[in-house]
């Protein structure tokens, strides 16, 4: 038995689509970078309302949960922005979709 074949031309839409995961990762390395930078650039002075000293190390965690959330909202609406810019340029391209049956 000979397999059988069976052609259709089909219209298809063709778009680019961003890779969210790619740019949520962007953003989680530019929140650790800005961790970086805040504390770096920040003071060790003494607290005067609790007379504590935070060690740097301790600075740049907390600043951590602040900025790499910070980093993935953003990331992640960069994608949606370039999604939404994408879609205007969509096209519409015929297919040959083909199917084989073995009988």
């Amino acid at each position: 038995m000979a397999p059988t074949d069976s052609h259709q031309t089909v219209e298809a839409t063709v778009r680019r689509v961003p890779r969210y995961g790619v740019l949520m990762g962007i953003g989680v390395v530019l929140g650790i970078i800005a961790a970086g930078i805040l504390t770096w650039t920040g003071s060790f002075d003494e607290s005067q309302a609790l007379d504590i000293v935070y060690p740097p190390g301790q600075v740049f965690g907390f600043l951590l949960l602040w900025t790499v959330p910070i980093g993935i909202a953003l990331g992640g609406v960069t994608g949606l922005v370039m999604e939404r810019i994408a879609r205007r340029h969509d096209r519409v391209v015929q297919v040959d979709r083909e199917t084989v049956v073995e009988d």
